[in-house]
């Protein structure tokens, strides 16, 4: 494999190979690896983002469950909160997909992910926090249900891996998300979010080398040598995973555990003030920094494209209808800020409803209108399709 490769790029490999491992290790140690609970096997690798993570994690799991249990069709199922890498996965490695709608904590609902599990089902998902509301699922339940049908567990920690682990130090009620819970296969944790690490680096994890294997693809018989490659990616960006490392080393346990309280503070002063303004609510009870808010009073699409022209850009949600901002050490010192510009958008859009020139509030009411899902999708790939 290294045949024109020379010394000084062997120590360079060789230096990156280190930082990887470092990371990996650092992060399992967050998420379990060092609790008797998690079997002492925790292993994994870095890779170029979530999507990433989630997409090799799928691709184990259904290797796995072939070689231990002849799956050939396999399928998954994940709730409707699920991020849509898990829809990429399910295109790309062609396997079935199961989306369930969530129960009225907008949590996974378990008894109904039950309903969906057969002789074909190789995998079912967690999220903690999910993308859309920052709501933790009942991974505990999630992970009994996976041990008592011997299938695999894997749970997106790719938003919360560096936040939630603290978070649970600071002393807030995070409900268990890690390998000390019984049932969990695998983990995704993203170390360009909340590790503040350089863009596209994130780390899977597996619970044991027997699983990891399948992550790997190796080559015997190609006319220009031997291969193996532990990742989706052929050549990996040495640069960022050296990055992810100073990051991790520089900030630490504390520097993680300070930036984590102030986060933390600031979402509880988020929701706080989001219930006083009458015309809102917020989605649900949020377990970490992802706030979404929904209205029964105004067009909440109409909010943000108000937010949006006050320099506000928050993510506009379906199912229901709403809007989230994701708290980060930005926000810290202009919360206020948002929340009187929040206000004032509010009391806007109720005193003069209807679409502004330019915004995006016309395209989202009427693709959630749709009742032909098809036909949304369609505007999408041609959308993108036009685009490049």
């Amino acid at each position: 494999m290294f045949a024109h490769t020379n010394p000084l790029h062997m120590d360079v490999f060789q230096s990156v190979v280190r930082f990887e491992a470092e990371v990996v290790a650092m992060t399992a140690a967050m998420l379990g690896s060092k609790k008797k609970s998690s079997g002492g096997q925790i292993c994994g690798n870095m890779t170029s983002g979530g999507t990433e993570s989630i997409l090799l994690a799928v691709k184990s799991s259904r290797d796995y469950m072939k070689t231990t249990k002849g799956i050939k069709k396999p399928e998954m199922i994940i709730p409707e909160s699920a991020h849509s890498a898990y829809d990429k996965a399910a295109q790309y490695f062609n396997i079935k997909l199961w989306r369930v709608p969530v129960n009225k904590e907008f949590q996974a609902d378990v008894k109904a992910i039950r309903r969906y599990i057969n002789r074909n089902t190789i995998l079912i998902v967690g999220s903690a926090p999910g993308f859309p509301h920052g709501i933790v699922d009942p991974i505990e339940e999630l992970g009994q249900l996976a041990s008592s049908f011997d299938i695999c567990l894997h749970v997106d920690l790719c938003l919360g891996g560096f936040v939630l682990p603290f978070a649970n130090k600071l002393g807030y009620p995070i409900p268990p998300f890690d390998f000390s819970v019984k049932g969990v296969t695998s983990i995704s944790a993203d170390v360009h979010k909340y590790g503040l690490a350089p863009k596209g680096t994130s780390v899977v994890l597996y619970r044991n080398h027997d699983l990891r294997k399948h992550q790997f693809v190796a080559v015997t018989e190609w006319s220009g040598g031997l291969y193996v490659s532990p990742t989706i990616a052929g050549s990996r960006p040495g640069g960022l995973i050296a990055g992810a490392w100073a990051s991790m080393i520089s900030l630490g346990e504390e520097g993680y555990l300070e930036n984590t309280k102030k986060i933390m503070e600031v979402s509880k002063r988020l929701q706080k003030g989001i219930e006083e303004i009458p015309e809102l609510f917020v989605i649900g009870r949020p377990d970490m920094t992802v706030v979404a808010l929904g209205s029964n009073v105004v067009d909440i699409f109409e909010v943000n494209d108000i937010m949006s022209s006050k320099g506000w850009h928050l993510n506009a949600l379906q199912r229901p209808n709403s809007i989230h901002i994701c708290v980060t050490l930005q926000h810290v010192p202009i919360i206020d800020d948002f929340l009187r510009d929040l206000t004032e958008s509010v009391k806007t859009v109720k005193e003069n409803p209807g679409p502004i020139s330019g915004g995006l509030a016309p395209i989202y009411g009427a693709a959630g209108r749709m009742p032909d899902r098809g036909t949304v999708q369609e505007l999408l790939v041609n959308y993108m399709d036009g685009a490049f």
